[in-house]
């Protein structure tokens, strides 16, 4: 008989369609454009909006990009890197855990991980969202779910949230690693992309309304760690790098990706950083997005065809990808740490 878990870790990714088809998109898109943290309006515009538009313009397209990244052998990539980090988390941790995998959107599912925890009757439990920058939208969303779930146990274990790793030592040393492959010094610049937010949630997270973000961030969120300003943990996540690689701060710029809509969103955006790069006759970029600790469609297609074509079109060469943390061993060390940290 084996030995029973006494410690459970529940790993959280965002999220992937269960297969690269217009239906599964749907599915997928709806679920996650409805969360209220995702799409922050009033419930009636949100489901208008995304049930009424987004979605049906937008599914389609989507499948047809899944399908260039999606694997014959591996399917998803953010599946199988994500499937990957917690088998090697569970190796790593040992019989006194139990290392679930869930998804805030689709499959499996955080109620399904939540029951098969439940049923352990475990002493502890660490739950991890694999997003190293806190924002509401993600973090949030996931630590909001658990919660909402958990409040029907009939007893309740230690529980401890890792709510934001961004600059974590384990990981940078992995992201320097990883752009290492790379001769840094052919690159006429390098971008730190990051996934962006509506301005407008950056202020949500003060309730005394005493920040203030009208300028897509304060100089003091560029310099400073604050744990819960997503802005000013970006910006943590690219010192770290660039003071590990040693990179000029004339040769980086941080931008933000993956606009959705009109509001504004944090700038600059990373089409128009590329514009302006081009302009500036830069020809050679190496693109980190440290944001993603698994390759997905926002690394493989978005950075790497989208912007990658873009900056082609106007008069650039080469545009690179530093691969993601995927299974790197350190990155799994550096789970293993968060759980020892926070298990007791």
């Amino acid at each position: 008989m084996s030995k029973r878990a006494k410690k459970g870790v529940l790993l959280v990714q965002l999220g992937t369609p269960n297969s690269p088809t217009t239906g599964e998109v749907k599915k997928y898109l709806t679920e996650f454009l409805m969360d209220p943290r995702v799409m922050d309006i009033p419930y009636v515009s949100r489901t208008l909006l995304v049930k009424g538009l987004i979605v049906p313009r937008r599914a389609s397209k989507s499948a047809q990009t899944y399908s260039t990244i999606w694997s014959e052998e591996n399917g998803s990539p953010l599946m199988h890197y994500s499937i990957r980090q917690q088998k090697q988390l569970q190796e790593e941790l040992g019989e006194d855990y139990h290392v679930e995998l869930a998804m805030r959107y689709q499959e499996p599912s955080i109620p399904n991980a939540l029951k098969n925890l439940e049923g352990m009757f475990l002493d502890s439990l660490v739950v991890i969202p694999l997003f190293p920058q806190y924002a509401s939208a993600t973090t949030g969303s996931v630590i909001d779910r658990v919660m909402e779930l958990m409040r029907g146990w009939q007893y309740f274990p230690k529980v401890s949230f890792v709510s934001s790793y961004c600059d974590n030592p384990l990981m940078v040393d992995v992201i320097a690693e990883h752009a290492q492959k790379h001769d840094l010094e052919i690159y006429d610049h390098f971008l730190f992309s990051y996934h962006g937010l509506p301005v407008r949630q950056l202020g949500k997270i003060d309730p005394k309304k005493e920040l203030k973000c009208p300028d897509f961030g304060c100089e003091s969120c560029k310099k400073e760690t604050n744990p819960y300003c997503y802005l000013s943990q970006c910006y943590a996540t690219t010192r770290a790098v660039v003071e590990k690689l040693n990179i000029p701060e004339d040769k980086y710029t941080v931008c933000f990706q993956s606009r959705l809509g009109k509001t504004p969103w944090i700038q600059p955006y990373t089409s128009d950083t590329l514009h302006n790069l081009a302009k500036e006759g830069k020809k050679k970029l190496l693109v980190f997005s440290p944001a993603f600790v698994a390759d997905c469609i926002e690394t493989l297609d978005e950075i790497q065809v989208e912007y990658a074509n873009e900056f082609k079109d106007m008069g650039g060469e080469e545009v690179h990808m530093v691969e993601s943390l995927n299974d790197n061993p350190k990155w799994i060390e550096a789970l293993k740490r968060m759980v020892l940290e926070n298990g007791n």
